[in-house]
């Protein structure tokens, strides 16, 4: 017995076969485009959301050193006041302090 086809044909995809894989892979394309340009739109957003916060962070952390800054001078005012005033208590205060962190230190 001879199992050899009478007529051997090549093995080629049907047309409707070949037709579909055209119309997936251009569907394909198509979603992939989509995707991108989505994503693409998403980073622009992410990009100027980011760029948002990080302005108005960086506003308030301004006025937060301005702030900062004033009550530093306004303390500073202050203890300037004070020594003018008791200069004797601010020596003696200094000295006595001076000799504690020297006992600290010693030993």
């Amino acid at each position: 017995m001879d199992y050899s086809p009478t007529s051997p044909r090549a093995l080629t995809p049907p047309d409707n076969l070949i037709a579909d894989a055209d119309d997936m892979a251009d569907f394909s394309a198509t979603k992939f485009e989509a995707l991108k340009a989505d994503a693409i739109e998403k980073a622009k957003n992410f990009r100027n959301y980011a760029g948002e916060k990080a302005a108005a962070i960086k506003q308030e952390a301004g006025v937060k050193i301005k702030q900062g800054t004033d009550k530093a001078k306004e303390l500073h005012t202050t203890a300037e006041d004070y020594i003018k005033e008791n200069p004797t208590k601010c020596v003696l205060g200094a000295v006595g302090i001076g000799v504690i962190i020297g006992l600290i230190l010693r030993r």
